[in-house]
Order: C-alpha cells, then structure tokens, then sequence
C-alpha cells in the first residue's frame, strides 16, 4: 500500500519510460546550449540574454526543466525505496523514507518554481 501512495499509482514501466524520454530531452536541451556555445565562441551577456530572450528557447527550457523534475522524483523515489528499507533501517524505515521523499518533493518544486522564475520572470 505504502509503495503505490509513494509512487503515486504508476507501474514500473511508465517510469522506466518517462525516464528514457526525459533523459533524451535533457540531452537535445544540453546539444542545444553546446551548439550555442560552438557558434557564438566570444559570448557575453547580451548574446546569451538575446538567446533566452526567444519565446521557443523559454519554452524548450521549461519543457526541459519539467523533464528534469520528473527524472530527479523517479531516481529519488527509487534510491528511497530501494535502499530505505527496513533491513537498513530498522522499523523507522517507513518514516524515514516518506521524510525523505517529502523532501525530495519540496526541493524539487522549489527549484522547479525558481527555474520557471528564472526563464519567464521579468
């Protein structure tokens, strides 16, 4: 029961493919900021501001910090449920992990809410 409130319902393959999809997202947004760096070699602020500056770049980067909220809650999900168990822990291991994952949730909405800041604040 605990495993399926924590997970929030979902089977192993959905996160195995949510892991894959977000993983090649994460790669094609970091090809694209490399490819940035390689075609604009001397750049400053204006030209790393103007590129953000893009409506299609703002979007890509929130899609991309999306990805990366939901690849970081299945990694910490699983490492928490994994190795969080009772045999490592003892009879505290339910709490320890529901604090843990509790604190992976704040953190990653915290920094989802900054990025989303970041990219499309003023």
């Amino acid at each position: 029961m605990v495993m399926n409130v924590t997970n929030l319902g979902r089977s192993g393959l959905s996160d195995w493919i949510v892991q894959r999809f977000s993983a090649i997202i994460l790669a094609a947004y970091s090809l694209c900021i490399l490819a940035s760096f390689a075609m604009n070699p001397d750049m400053d602020f204006e030209t790393w501001s103007s590129i953000f500056d893009k409506n299609a770049m703002r979007l890509f980067s929130l899609i991309t910090l999306l990805a990366l909220c939901a690849h970081a809650w299945i990694g910490m999900w699983t490492i928490s449920t994994d190795y969080m168990t009772s045999l490592q822990l003892g009879k505290s291991a339910t709490f320890f992990r529901i604090m843990f994952q509790a604190g992976c949730v704040l953190l990653i909405a915290v920094y989802l809410l900054w990025g989303i800041q970041i990219f499309w604040g003023n």
